[in-house]
């Protein structure tokens, strides 16, 4: 059949779409970028929210899966236009056009009890579908996992750190599901024949866990030991996740917090029937132990290294322009040949260069980050060669400040080299 995929590119769509094409379906992939395998249809969810937008790009058009959601809103990416309106004016426009089955993937939890504006922009979409005159499935899946999945990335990271932070002293449960397992669920949902008009289907792993429990599930996977827990009471989790709530990317927000502590867990038996087996168990998540760990590992290492670099930096103009005596910074750097007429412009100037590395190191991306690390190696370079030649009692000083300079060029040349797939 002629299927219209949205959120081809994402990361449920991308791994809807050969499984679809595998099945002999012709796939229109509607996003803001081309996908190979489909043919393409320029759309945008933050844009096309009316049905007239819709209507023609469904001519011949006999299912379509809406997998488009985001987790947290970001400039004109908002829950409401994304999650709510533009999919009320797609499924309007599919009812009009005839379409004959329409897939929503949306979320557990969006239901009557729902709070926050994920759950409820969720829902908003739902329910409108469930009113229109077309078969319909609401497809509701707990966490997903995906090796390559931003959030399963994170939980990864999260299961490697020295301890795990739990916030709260709720349960706190979920039901992790495969993204594979979600994927096969929603292909054989397009050969189902039969059932309501429209049906809510929640999708999840065989056993609810509490996070904690996830988590610690994960680390065992990975080949790591007894996963350590620092418990944060209630009233400071709350505090931690309001200012989360300003950290652009941070996983921890008043709302992430309100659906952690309120559970996230359903019936299996509808992923049983439609695979026709149990779910994968979260014991089986990771495939590849070793390289999933060293990635995790490093995810909160890497960042880790970053802040003790600035932390450096930003130490290192302080002291050179407020705590060190002046008059010995200007004797240090006469020796090294540079004239008294100069010495203030060079100690502050110095100073001020270390507090801009220092902020950069924090606030840059990693595209931009790149030339910083290339700057900072020439700069500590040169410092080494100079001070070797000019003040050679600091070479041996048994206290060592010239040659650990070395970790820190090694330390710097690492963050250049992993960084540059990150441009």
């Amino acid at each position: 059949m002629l299927i219209l995929l949205t959120g081809a590119t994402g990361f449920l769509g991308s791994r809807l779409l050969p499984l679809l094409r595998a099945r002999g379906h012709r796939v229109l992939c509607a996003g803001r970028r081309a996908q190979p395998g489909c043919d393409f249809i320029r759309a945008d969810f933050a844009h096309d929210s009316e049905k007239s937008d819709w209507v023609a790009r469904l001519s011949g058009v006999e299912a379509v899966i809406n997998t488009v959601g985001i987790i947290r809103e970001s400039g004109g990416q908002t829950f409401a236009r994304l999650h709510a309106e533009t999919p009320r004016a797609l499924f309007a426009a599919c009812a009009q056009a005839g379409v004959r089955q329409v897939i929503q993937v949306s979320a557990l939890g969006a239901d009557e009890a729902a709070t926050t504006p994920y759950h409820l922009s969720k829902k908003a979409a739902d329910d409108f579908l469930a009113t229109l005159p077309i078969r319909s499935r609401i497809v509701q899946p707990s966490l997903v996992y995906g090796p390559e999945g931003a959030s399963a990335r994170m939980f990864r990271m999260l299961a490697t750190m020295p301890f795990a932070v739990r916030f709260g002293s709720a349960p706190q449960p979920v039901q992790p599901v495969h993204v594979e397992d979600v994927c096969a669920a929603i292909v054989a949902l397009l050969d189902e024949k039969g059932g309501p008009r429209s049906a809510r289907v929640p999708l999840v792993g065989p056993t609810p866990l509490p996070f904690m429990g996830y988590l610690a599930t994960l680390r065992r996977a990975l080949g790591l030991g007894r996963l350590r827990m620092l418990r944060l009471p209630y009233p400071a989790a709350r505090a931690a996740a309001w200012l989360g709530g300003f950290v652009p990317g941070s996983p921890l927000t008043p709302d992430t917090l309100r659906m952690l502590t309120r559970g996230n867990t359903a019936d299996p038996a509808a992923t049983v029937r439609l695979l026709g087996r149990p779910p994968r168990p979260v014991d089986k998540f990771i495939t590849h132990p070793q390289a999933e760990r060293r990635a995790a590992q490093l995810d909160w290492l890497l960042p880790l290294l970053r802040i003790a670099l600035a932390i450096v930096w930003i130490w290192t103009a302080f002291v050179s322009a407020f705590v060190w005596p002046v008059a010995d910074s200007y004797q240090l750097l006469e020796r090294t040949g540079i004239p008294a007429l100069l010495a203030p412009l060079m100690l502050y100037g110095a100073s001020a260069l270390d507090l801009a590395f220092g902020i950069g190191t924090l606030a840059l991306s990693p595209r931009r980050r790149r030339w910083l690390w290339l700057a900072q190696i020439g700069l500590i370079g040169f410092y080494t060669v100079l001070i070797a030649l000019r003040l050679p009692e600091f070479l041996w000083h048994p206290y060592g400040p010239l040659s650990k300079n070395l970790p820190m060029l090694a330390a710097i040349w690492l963050l250049y080299e992993v960084e540059k797939g990150d441009r």
